[in-house]
């Protein structure tokens, strides 16, 4: 039976205290961690998700929920080019919502394209944009908020489903699955010719997004420096990759919620290294005259020292694993509650075990400075 454990279960109401602060620490640290792994994951679903291999964006947009437009010409002078497959021009801004079941209203992500494109790069919508070529129609997306109303079982159950969107009556014929982020709640998406009855002041020749499929087997990277030396500077000129680590860097960099979910871990990490050292410091304290004892007997520090680690290793894996099923339980019920992404994953499992020994590691070696100035002689 090692030795540290059987010092630490002689206490063991301390020692359910110690587990109780390290399940804590483990739990903050992984909410926070999930939380930021989501805001990241949410932020670039359309990204990903889009059906492109390059993408022209204004260099005036921050981010994809409020784009601004550039000429529709950038795009198809992309066309020129041997590389190039075809082009899908994008209308995306926010519109108004009517709730048809409670009549409030709420802004939903609006995207417009033309049917004949495949925008989405998912199971099932190149059958359901086949809808959108009637007019006043839209695609709902399934994973959005509630309070949009309960759209996605009216329609399953067979009913129709007819509301307004800026002001204009529109019905509800088929079903996509996105998902929301931070920055967008819900999700519709149409025609172009649809879109612009809902914007009737904005022009089809500016658009918010460019999407460029290339053909099989074409280097991205060289068609996108090529296209970037040609087009003005009114377009940003991206591959996928660059375009979705653009908005990435918006949410990490440009807002403050990046920031506070990495310092909310940093946070957890401290308190739970002082939860960690108040419980070694009291045990070392207590057991002076033991530790004595044994450096008198002719044990070296680094034996001492060791058992101390050993206390803190322990404590470690007793105290990670219940806050590992706790913030488990949690993620559930929030995933279920935003329709976030919220799980857990194998390599933020083994990194936060990691940062849980680390922190334990760290306050058992500042623990055990009170040991190593021990002198035998002091104590007897």
């Amino acid at each position: 039976m090692p030795l540290g454990w059987l010092q630490l279960k002689h206490k063991p109401l301390r020692l359910i205290v110690a587990l109780s602060g390290i399940s804590f620490a483990v739990l903050l640290i992984m909410m926070q961690l999930g939380f930021r792994s989501a805001l990241f994951e949410s932020a670039v679903r359309f990204h990903e998700r889009l059906d492109y291999d390059i993408a022209l964006f204004s260099p005036d947009s921050v981010f994809i929920v409020r784009p601004q437009p550039f000429s529709i010409r950038r795009l198809y002078q992309t066309v020129g080019f041997e590389a190039v497959e075809d082009v899908t021009p994008v209308y995306i801004f926010p519109s108004v919502w009517k709730n048809p079941w409670d009549n409030m209203r709420r802004s939903i992500n609006t995207i417009g394209f033309h049917p004949d494109s495949p925008l989405l790069d998912i199971e099932g919508f190149n059958e359901a944009r086949e809808l959108l070529r009637q007019q006043d129609v839209v695609l709902f997306d399934s994973a959005s908020r509630p309070e949009f109303g309960p759209v996605k079982d009216t329609l399953l159950a067979g009913d129709p489903v007819i509301t307004e969107i800026n002001d204009r009556e529109i019905e509800v014929v088929g079903l996509f699955e996105m998902g929301t982020s931070f920055g967008i709640d819900g999700t519709v998406i149409t025609s172009d010719d649809n879109w612009l009855r809902l914007y009737p002041s904005r022009s089809r020749n500016e658009i918010q997004l460019g999407l460029i499929r290339l053909k099989h087997g074409t280097d991205a990277n060289r068609v996108r420096d090529a296209m970037a030396e040609y087009l003005p500077d009114d377009v940003l000129v991206l591959t996928k990759q660059q375009f979705v680590q653009r908005e990435k860097d918006y949410w990490n960099s440009a807002t403050p919620i990046g920031y506070i979910f990495a310092f909310g871990a940093i946070m957890g990490f401290v308190v739970g290294a002082i939860i960690v050292y108040q419980i070694l410091f009291a045990d070392v304290s207590e057991h002076l005259n033991e530790y004595a004892t044994l450096r008198a007997i002719g044990y070296k520090n680094r034996f001492v020292s060791g058992i101390v680690l050993q206390q803190a290793v322990i404590l470690a894996v007793l105290g990670y694993l219940p806050g590992l099923a706790i913030v488990y339980w949690l993620y559930g019920k929030a995933a279920g509650a935003t329709n976030l992404p919220l799980y857990i994953t194998q390599d933020r499992a083994i990194t936060v075990f990691l940062m849980t020994l680390a922190m334990c590691a760290i306050s058992a070696l500042m623990a055990v400075r009170k040991v190593r100035r021990l002198d035998p002689a002091d104590v007897f």
